[in-house]
């Protein structure tokens, strides 16, 4: 793919093409890349193999923090940009492969900038190969006043693979008393296997300015909803979809829901709430669950600092 090439115009939704428009103050916005590949090497121990990277996304180098799981490689997206901008178009690719073990998460929450000309997108492309596990934590999306956001997640992953991938929507900036002021977030989400084969699709579209987000069977009380997909074997998702509703349950903080994707090929968890912390909190829990199941190893929360 050319660097340059983040998608074609017909892959843009018709709500997102409606904004378009030349950016006013620039010509263009940034063009942000980051290609990351991991590897075993010889010792069992996930390593950075090929890496690519254009300003403002940038990777630190691989940690390995956990004693239960020493090969797997924490790895953290920073950026000294402040936030995204109109115009701006991100992309990540990121491959395991060779029985690759890794954590990645970002530096801080990706926030959507106010915008009076065109929009912003992000593509996230992950490969996950046979006998790979990947977790994919990243922090929050923020979307501000009057900002329009397009991001396109495309996973494949393996039958014989493992994905836990999060994600996080806020109503906007609360304690700047802005919430749900945002023109639209658009988010697709698309997974197949090796062969190409569908596993499942999703797209969720908030325009909060055209839709009444607290009515009872959207949001309700709720002002975040966070969720949590995990792909992996077949024979493990019924034990590990039980476990999960076993350990996580509802509070008078939080509401969780877990669903098995079509064909038992994966989980998707669905949490609602009021505090990031308290979603993040469940999201850290599925982690543990996840990766105890499947790799028979512990979880250490994530530290930033």
């Amino acid at each position: 793919m050319n660097k340059l090439e983040y998608y074609t115009p017909d892959d843009i939704p018709k709500e997102i093409q409606t904004y378009d428009s030349k950016v006013k103050q620039l010509e263009v916005g940034k063009v942000c890349i980051l290609e990351l590949e991991l590897q075993n090497d010889s010792k069992g121990k996930t390593v950075v193999t090929k890496q690519f990277s254009q300003v403002p996304l940038q990777f630190q180098r691989a940690l390995y923090p956990e004693n239960s799981l020493p090969g797997i490689a924490y790895l953290y997206v920073i950026s000294p940009s402040s936030g995204i901008l109109q115009g701006d178009r991100y992309r990540t690719d990121v491959l395991l492969k060779n029985k690759a073990v890794a954590h990645m998460t970002t530096q801080g929450a990706t926030s959507i900038y106010s915008m009076n000309s065109n929009f912003a997108s992000q593509i996230v492309n992950i490969t996950v190969d046979e006998n790979c596990y990947f977790e994919w934590i990243p922090d929050q999306i923020i979307p501000n006043k009057n900002s329009r956001y397009y991001q396109k997640v495309n996973l494949n992953i393996h039958d014989n693979a493992t994905l836990v991938y999060s994600e996080i929507l806020t109503p906007g900036r609360v304690a700047m008393e802005e919430s749900f002021e945002y023109d639209i977030c658009y988010l697709r989400t698309h997974c197949k296997n090796q062969d190409k084969k569908i596993r499942f699709l999703e797209n969720t579209k908030i325009e909060p300015k055209k839709q009444r987000l607290k009515n009872f069977g959207i949001l309700g009380e709720y002002n975040i909803v966070g969720t949590v997909y995990i792909l992996t074997r077949k024979d493990e998702i019924v034990e590990l979809e039980n476990s999960i509703n076993e350990n996580v349950r509802n509070t008078n903080k939080i509401s969780v829901g877990t669903s098995i994707l079509p064909d038992e090929s994966g989980i998707v968890i669905r949490i609602l709430g009021n505090k990031t912390d308290s979603i993040f909190d469940v999201i850290f829990k599925i982690v543990e669950i996840s990766r105890k199941k499947i790799l028979g190893a512990s979880f250490s929360k994530i530290r930033k600092n």
